[in-house]
């Protein structure tokens, strides 16, 4: 090869080298090399990688036109012995997040002191009606509102609704207020673009997007759960604030994240702006909310349980217990029974027949619709109003993992209270002496002195009924039997997959 071709060639890698280091210096934010200046401009304006054929969307017009609605809440309280409270149960996971990352700080255990939280919210209307959560004004006994402009307005609590952990507030102004629209949350689809506007960590007026990754969540946080699972990234200090979709109109009240480190890891939870604007209107009206009670006790319907009460689906709130004297027994629904439906609206979970009946007023007269031993019954019942001390449904779950093989040892009521078994008075049955390791039975949650009070909605009065009725219902259910049972004073059901041949092995096996 000719020392002119081997020029040629080193000439041409060199080019390529130095353009690869001409791109790395680019990429690195570096100055661009004085070699690299004399490229021609065809060279300098060709394009990397071909242009994008669809752009993502920009949210800055929409963002100018809604921040000015959203406000930044500092609730002052004196501090207490212990921790500021939260919406969900006492030493819940919920509760321990809540508490850390939204629901105000420690409280001081010495003597009391003033201690500020921090939270976000928005406008509803001109005359500065204010939307929140309740956990991040509860206890306060002062609250100050920070507009967008920079004004600080003291704010009054008109009313605060713990169940859906919201609150309204009201400032005064010298002219009306820009506000927000509630939009139908019930449009918004997994998918969805949305923007969150709020104050994490104080950093007021700062906006993050996502989109929606769920509906219909529940966290465990009381009988209303439904929320919206978004990934836009909120943090402590986001509580209170708005939710948007991309017609500016608000979807959703930011209130919760799920986060092992405290930061936001993409899964965030808010209110639906529809159950918002139920509440705010009647905040807005009464100061509090009023929702309709019946007095019955809901646990889930599973595979099992459905099997062995001849449902044809594993859907529907089964009923473990009704009130004395309340609208449901007047009605005359029995434990056993199963709710399918209130009025027009379908109940596939005791949460959606929650929601059903606290969506009701008193004196509202509607139809349960149930399935009673493998027939619809359809029952007419008077809506009462439920306090602070009751429940409009109480899902009362029985244990997980309902396989593998039943054993259970049964004894009588009298047997067991001289063997020293707490068994409640005036019940009949039969009373589970002792239950088999790793048998179904124990799978299912059954313990000792546990009360089997009915098998599949049949009484038993004693030990011999309870192991017939068993053998009857493991024979004609594929193996499922539900028991009707109490433990501690309150009734349950709780089913049991159970071999489908039966099971021998002493008078008092089942």
């Amino acid at each position: 090869m000719s020392n002119s071709s081997n020029r040629r060639r080193g000439a041409a890698l060199g080019a390529i080298l130095l353009a690869g280091t001409a791109l790395s210096g680019a990429a690195g934010w570096l100055p661009v090399p004085a070699f690299a200046q004399g490229q021609s401009q065809q060279q300098a304006a060709a394009p990397a990688v071909a242009a994008p054929q669809v752009s993502l969307p920009g949210f800055g017009d929409l963002v100018a036109r809604v921040r000015p609605a959203v406000v930044t809440i500092t609730a002052t309280e004196h501090a207490q012995t212990g921790q500021a409270g939260s919406p969900f149960p006492q030493g819940s996971q919920q509760d321990q997040m809540f508490r850390r990352y939204f629901g105000g700080q420690e409280r001081s255990q010495g003597a009391a002191r003033p201690v500020q939280a921090l939270g976000s919210g928005f406008i509803v209307d001109a005359e500065g009606h204010i939307v929140t959560n309740n956990h991040v004004v509860d206890g306060a006994t002062q609250v100050k509102v920070t507009l967008d402009d920079g004004r600080e307005l003291p704010a009054s609590i008109v009313g605060r609704d713990p169940r859906t952990d919201l609150a309204l507030l009201k400032v005064k102004a010298d002219a009306p207020l820009p506000f927000l629209n509630l939009g139908n949350s019930d449009m918004a689809r997994p998918g969805d673009w949305v923007v969150a506007v709020g104050n994490p960590y104080g950093l007021g007026g700062t906006v993050t997007a996502g989109i929606v990754s769920a509906r219909g969540r529940d966290i465990h946080s009381g009988p209303y759960d439904d929320f919206l699972q978004i990934d836009a990234p909120i943090n402590r200090g986001n509580s209170g604030g708005p939710l948007f979709g991309l017609d500016g109109s608000v979807i959703g009240v930011n209130t919760a994240i799920f986060s092992p480190s405290g930061g936001s890891i993409g899964i965030g939870f808010a209110i639906p702006s529809n159950l918002v604007s139920s509440v705010v209107t009647q905040l807005k009206q009464n100061g509090h909310v009023e929702r309709g009670f019946i007095g019955a006790s809901t646990q889930p319907v599973d595979a099992t349980m459905a099997r062995a009460l001849h449902l044809p689906k594993a859907e529907g709130a089964l009923v473990a217990q009704v009130q004395q004297n309340s609208p449901a027994a007047r009605a005359g629904l029995k434990p056993g029974d199963v709710v399918v439906a209130l009025g027009d609206t379908p109940v596939r979970s005791p949460r959606d027949l929650a929601r059903a009946v606290g969506n009701l007023r008193t004196g509202a007269e509607t139809t349960l619709t149930t399935r009673r031993e493998g027939q619809e019954v359809r029952l007419q019942v008077k809506v009462a109003a439920l306090t602070d001390q009751q429940d409009a449904s109480k899902a009362e779950q029985g244990e997980d993992g309902q396989r593998g093989r039943l054993g259970i040892a049964l004894t009588t009521l009298q047997d067991a209270a001289r063997a020293g078994l707490e068994v409640p008075r005036g019940a009949e049955g039969a009373v589970i002496a002792d239950v088999q390791p790793n048998s179904p039975a124990a799978a299912a949650g059954l313990q000792p002195a546990d009360v089997i009070t009915a098998v599949g909605g049949k009484a038993v009065r004693g030990p011999e009924q309870a192991i017939s009725a068993i053998r009857d219902a493991v024979r004609s259910n594929d193996g499922a039997v539900a028991l009707q049972v109490i433990r501690d004073g309150q009734p349950a059901f709780v089913a049991v997959q159970a071999p489908s041949q039966g099971h021998s092995g002493g008078t008092q096996q089942g």
